[in-house]
């Protein structure tokens, strides 16, 4: 142990609540969406979330806002984003983990979310990361063994000299462990806990810390 050189976060779920995205897909975007076809709100949300899950999390179309705006027939999707900035917040101990661990380890994220999400979601905290690789928009691909394996030769590093931690079991926990990583499980609420589950970053840093 004492190897790790790169630590890599997650970003939605994991550093900033959902909020932001909340309000884009399903707020404003069904708003938008009413608008356009002469509907009411509660139909144009309907019909909205039924399309987002006709795709579905396992396909790259699902994070791409440049293609629900297409698919959907909107325009301006900066200035939907623009609109909900002040939606961005971050979990409670999120600002102590990263300048604790700041110095002692190299910092990225590693993320689904697309660069046009990035630059809202990571204004307050981007200090503090060395690189932010988005699997959608850099690799055209989910955040797979193969996306780990990138970071890992983008940071000059082996596998296991980097850990990472994120909410989503397949994409944060089991494909990075695939990749050689030392992964990681954020469970941030009682449905998500599995054995081995963090319930904080608070956890994750003492975790860290153990092995210096």
């Amino acid at each position: 142990m004492g190897k790790i050189k790169v630590v890599s976060f997650d970003l939605e779920g994991t550093l900033v609540t959902p909020d932001f995205s909340q309000a884009v897909w399903h707020e404003v975007i069904p708003s938008l969406y009413a608008r356009k076809m002469g509907i009411s709100h509660q139909d144009a949300t309907a019909a909205v979330i039924k399309q987002y899950n006709d795709v579905g999390d396992r396909r790259i179309e699902w994070y791409d806002i440049r293609y629900w705006f297409n698919r959907f027939g909107l325009d301006n999707y900066q200035k939907v984003l623009s609109s909900c900035s002040q939606r961005v917040c971050y979990y409670p101990e999120v600002a102590g983990v990263l300048s604790s661990l700041y110095g002692t380890f190299r910092l990225v994220v590693a993320t689904g979310s697309t660069r046009e999400f990035l630059q809202y979601l990571l204004r307050d905290i981007e200090h503090y990361f060395e690189r932010a690789f988005s699997s959608i928009s850099d690799s055209k691909q989910l955040k797979t063994p193969s996306f780990y394996l990138g970071i890992c030769e983008a940071m000059s590093i082996a596998p296991e000299e980097m850990a990472h931690i994120g909410d989503s079991w397949q994409f944060d926990f089991l494909a990075p462990r695939e990749a050689g990583v030392m992964a990681f499980h954020l469970a941030r609420n009682n449905m998500e806990v599995r054995v081995g589950s963090l319930k904080s970053l608070l956890e994750f840093q003492a975790k860290l810390l153990e092995i210096v």
